[in-house]
């Protein structure tokens, strides 16, 4: 399984639901929280150029987007593969 990293903020109602669909599919992620790290803010919007909101979420070196992006993958039967690798 590749590695997931998922940019997340404590409040964000998306970052749940993006958390409990990779839970559900097995996959283990690691969170980076960017509320109070300016540092991994950056880092996160270097990675996904344009994006600035939460959660973003990258398997492997495959930027996904955000919640909504990866729900579609997985209603296309497309995320499966992805976490397999």
């Amino acid at each position: 399984m590749p590695k997931i990293d998922i940019y997340t903020s404590p409040l964000c109602g998306y970052c749940h639901a993006a958390k409990r669909l990779l839970s559900a599919k097995g996959a283990s992620f690691a969170e980076i929280d960017v509320s109070r790290d300016p540092a991994k803010r950056a880092e996160m919007v270097k990675r996904a150029p344009g994006s600035r909101t939460v959660p973003q979420i990258f398997i492997g070196n495959t930027h996904i987007g955000g919640f909504d992006d990866m729900n579609a993958l997985d209603r296309a039967g497309k995320l499966d593969p992805l976490l397999a690798g």
